[in-house]
């Protein structure tokens, strides 16, 4: 097969290729909090998205707050200091809002012993009470009577449509891959990415809390008799997924500058299929099934066309499941050595 043809020139490949690894990066964090949560409790935490999108949220109104509504055009270096504050909110706001999912739609049933269907359902209707209530806060607003107060965040009669970021981050040109501009917003998601998996793997292999995490990963019962408290790793692992979907939000945020009540839902299934690529359960399999994800949709995208684009991720999704079960690394998190 001629990949000529398929891509027109060595230049789309470039482009296509690069794009991908923008995008997995951003899927490889939003899978990190599915996996996390998968290789402790061996539950789907269906909500995780959710928790994606309200970082999503985080950023656009750390900017209406500190810039205004009108909306400007910024280059990466002018928006920075913005941007750092709303990374720091992102993450804050994702971690509170997975500590609560935690706390009211897991812990209860767990300390219960319920049945995982159980717990999985709970997960769902998390993931829709979020986004309802995500789609719903001009109404939130107007009981309280602030509809008028916080016009600016709450979009009063048009809460379920896009919201944009009133700053758009103009990507600047540092070099060229095959004659495609690779920019400084590209290299500054995709350093990032690597980053903070790399300081998440480096925590759970090191530290005292990572050990816990990898002894309730592998035998609860066993890690309860040591003295280890279960309920603690839970919550620091939900918190942790929390962190990681709120920089996931940050650097959405830089490259596509607008959400809605809605948008984690594709992007956490694209995360999942990310996970579950890699091996769910296992932190550098989440980055390595992130970065193919992006690569292959981007690549399908090129060859079927851009609306085939969310088809070929599914579709990668039934295949991997269907010839390799446990993914392409396939470790369980339990089993991670330091």
């Amino acid at each position: 097969m001629d990949l000529g043809a398929l891509f027109g020139s060595f230049d789309n490949f470039a482009s296509f290729t690069v794009g991908g690894l923008v995008f997995g990066a951003i899927y490889a964090l939003i899978a990190l909090g599915y996996t996390m949560v998968y290789g402790v409790l061996q539950l789907i935490n269906f909500a995780h998205s959710e928790v994606f999108m309200f970082g999503t949220f985080a950023v656009a109104w750390i900017f209406v707050l500190l810039h205004g509504t009108s909306d400007v055009s910024w280059s990466l270096g002018k928006a920075l200091p913005i941007l750092l504050v709303a990374f720091v909110a992102a993450m804050i706001v994702s971690a509170l809002v997975a500590l609560l999912l935690e706390r009211v739609a897991y812990r209860p049933l767990i300390q219960k012993n319920a049945p995982k269907l159980i717990a999985l359902i709970s997960a769902i209707g998390a993931s829709f009470a979020l986004s309802e209530a995500m789609g719903l806060r001009d109404r939130f607003a107007g009981w309280f009577g602030l509809d008028h107060k916080l016009s600016n965040y709450v979009s009063p009669g048009a809460a379920r449509d896009v919201y944009s970021n009133p700053v758009s981050i103009q990507p600047h040109k540092l070099f060229e891959i095959g004659g495609y501009a690779v920019s400084d917003v590209d290299i500054v998601i995709i350093v990032a990415a690597l980053l903070m998996m790399f300081a998440l793997d480096q925590f759970v292999r090191r530290t005292r809390f990572g050990r816990g995490i990898r002894a309730v990963a592998q035998d609860p019962e066993s890690a309860s008799l040591m003295g280890v408290n279960s309920t603690r790793v839970v919550q620091v692992t939900f918190l942790i997924g929390g962190l990681m979907a709120g920089a996931a939000a940050t650097l959405y945020m830089m490259k596509i500058g607008s959400t809605r009540q809605n948008a984690g839902f594709i992007l956490g299934v694209k995360a999942f299929t990310a996970a579950v690529m890699g091996g769910i359960g296992n932190l550098r399999g989440a980055l390595l099934g992130g970065l193919l994800l992006g690569i292959m949709e981007n690549w399908g995208a090129a060859v079927f066309g851009s609306e085939w684009r969310d088809v070929v991720a599914f579709v990668l999704l039934v295949l991997i499941l269907l010839v390799r079960p446990s993914g392409l690394l396939g470790e369980a998190l339990g089993k991670a050595r330091a």
